[in-house]
């Protein structure tokens, strides 16, 4: 379904004529019924031309007209330089403006203005048409769903799921797309949550459609094991960032205890509505890791360590209210695992260091020893001795890690009962019985203990693992930008918390992609306002001042942090301390 090309191809196609002021592309289509996309051609009252696009549908019984129009689209003068602009911001607006939002977000849709047209203008001149026809496939198919799903009758929303989606459902699993990765960029973190939020409710809709097999045989077309949503990394001011969305229930089922048939409706209604409840839920996830370099004699030193790394489980929905008895049910993250390195057989580097050791447990050992006698009249003396032993130690709810995998570094956080040591994403709980751990998951999202934040997040910062990882690199690739991967494993259980229910799960997936690393040395930058008897100062790029040029600088961006007036007046006020 090239739908793009076909657009592009409208101004200067042969099929217009004076009896024919309208061209037909066909989205989907049966025997009897299909869904198409209408381009329509008229003159302005300067003899301008303009097209107008509209989708209709055809067939359906609800409607007494054979050809039913659902939407319309702005007018697109053929006249200006990107005619097609305004279809392309039309849908991309409407998608944000119809988009579910997490509950209790902080930024409502009502909040976020309109789609500035210079970021999609951007993307549309810097990618081809090859490449941006799939970015297009995807946002028509988005606007699709609400207009066959939520504004027409149940059979056209049946057709959407068995004949329109099925054949399309590779763009939900949209991993490497640059056209994606820049508008998002672009347009912002608000805007992307928007989108992202959209596509992962789509999907919860069709996964929850499959398992119900209500006819729709077409839906089994995905792998149990195959991963849907979104994933891409980017190089920015220093940080190497991989961002991941994805749907829970389309997450690798690990390990389960429950019903095999996800929504036993007959059996268990109480047990069908949670597993309905927790199929609205998506994966959103942030890894961020600070990258520096440093230019040595011999060889090139490459530093990283956790910046941050940000995980989210949200509620996709519309309203507070919906399944309210099972809102505060929801997956919560049980084992983190990132890794960083050079891609795969790259012979250039020298040596990788790791910063953190394996854990020694400490633990504090206390013997107290008591003996009781007594003498006197008695014939036979009495002594009693008694003995206690008690030891202490400290568990966090977290366990971090380093480890190597060829000449990639791992980072790797496992949630752990803090009084037993369990590894929780591998641990059972006892079928039928209350848990009783050091974590109360009765109530993991309250209290002074939680290993969560209030709305269940799992927050990680440089405070918490500062340690970094170093590689030495061949001094010859010097100038040259490398190309580095970085992935993640991510894990997410459930157990139940506010309701009583037996059933638990693990689910797990992972993402992998690559990022830009600059080895390309950045000059020393002369202070000259700055001089003491007429002596020049120099920063280097590591941030300090000295009498003279370095010969070691750093190429990420702190150089550009160096102008900051109170970071400079503090070191010329240390430098001068020192001269003193």
């Amino acid at each position: 379904m090239d739908i793009w090309s076909w657009i592009c191809e409208l101004p200067n196609s042969d099929d217009w004529n004076p009896s024919n002021s309208q061209l037909t592309f066909e989205l989907a289509a049966s025997k009897t019924q299909s869904i198409r996309l209408r381009a329509d051609r008229n003159l302005g009252s300067d003899s301008e031309a303009f097209i107008g696009f509209s989708i209709c549908f055809v067939g359906f019984q609800y409607s007494s007209d054979e050809d039913k129009t659902i939407w319309a689209s702005d007018t697109c003068p053929l006249s200006s330089e990107k005619p097609f602009l305004p279809l392309v911001l039309q849908l991309l607006q409407e998608i944000v403006t119809r988009s579910p939002t997490a509950h209790d977000s902080t930024c409502p849709r009502s909040q976020l203005q309109k789609l500035k047209p210079d970021p999609v203008s951007w993307v549309l001149d810097s990618h081809s048409p090859e490449s941006f026809s799939s970015f297009f496939n995807l946002v028509l198919l988005t606007r699709l769903f609400w207009l066959c799903v939520c504004d027409a009758p149940s059979e056209v929303g049946s057709f959407y799921f068995k004949s329109l989606f099925p054949p399309n459902l590779e763009a939900f699993a949209c991993r490497h797309a640059p056209v994606w990765r820049n508008f998002f960029v672009a347009v912002g973190t608000d805007v992307e949550l928007c989108f992202v939020r959209t596509f992962g409710y789509i999907l919860a809709k069709w996964l929850i459609l499959r398992d119900v097999e209500v006819g729709l045989q077409s839906l089994m077309t995905l792998s149990p094991s195959k991963n849907l949503g979104f994933s891409y990394a980017v190089e920015s001011h220093g940080l190497w960032v991989l961002k991941g969305y994805t749907p829970v229930k389309s997450m690798q089922l690990m390990q389960c205890h429950g019903q095999k048939s996800q929504f036993p409706a007959v059996v268990d209604a109480k047990e069908s509505l949670l597993k309905y409840a927790l199929a609205h839920q998506q994966l959103e996830a942030v890894i961020q890791l600070e990258y520096t370099v440093r230019y040595c004699d011999n060889f090139i030193q490459v530093n990283a360590r956790v910046d941050n790394i940000r995980l989210h489980v949200v509620k996709l929905g519309f309203t507070k209210n919906s399944g309210e008895g099972f809102l505060d049910e929801k997956h919560f993250p049980s084992r983190i695992r990132v890794w960083v390195g050079p891609e795969v057989g790259a012979g250039y580097v020298g040596g990788l260091s790791l910063g953190r050791s394996t854990d020694n447990v400490e633990r504090e050992m206390e013997l107290q020893k008591t003996l009781k006698g007594s003498s006197g009249n008695s014939k036979v003396p009495r002594v009693k001795a008694r003995a206690r032993m008690s030891t202490r130690s400290k568990i966090k709810n977290w366990r971090w890690d380093q480890d190597v995998e060829g000449n990639a570094a791992t980072f790797d956080a496992i949630l752990c009962d803090n009084t037993t040591g369990v590894e929780i994403a591998t641990w059972k709980p006892p079928i039928g019985g209350e848990v009783q751990m050091g974590i109360n998951f009765r109530n993991r999202y309250t209290g002074g203990g939680r290993p969560f934040t209030k709305s269940g997040g799992l927050i990680f910062a440089g405070e918490e693992y500062g340690e970094g990882v170093g590689w030495r690199l061949s001094k010859e690739m010097e100038g040259s930008v490398l190309k580095w991967r970085i992935g993640g494993h991510v894990w997410l259980s459930y157990w139940p918390n506010d309701v009583n229910s037996s059933y638990y799960e693990t689910r797990c997936v992972q993402w992998c992609d690559e990022v830009d690393l600059p080895l390309i040395p950045t000059k020393d930058v002369k202070v000259s306002s700055f001089q003491v008897s007429g002596e020049e100062l120099w920063i280097d790029g590591s941030g300090n001042l000295s009498q003279s040029k370095c010969s070691d600088t750093y190429s990420c961006p702190q150089v550009a942090e160096l102008y900051e007036a109170e970071r400079i007046h503090k070191q010329v006020s240390n430098y001068f301390s020192s001269v003193d």
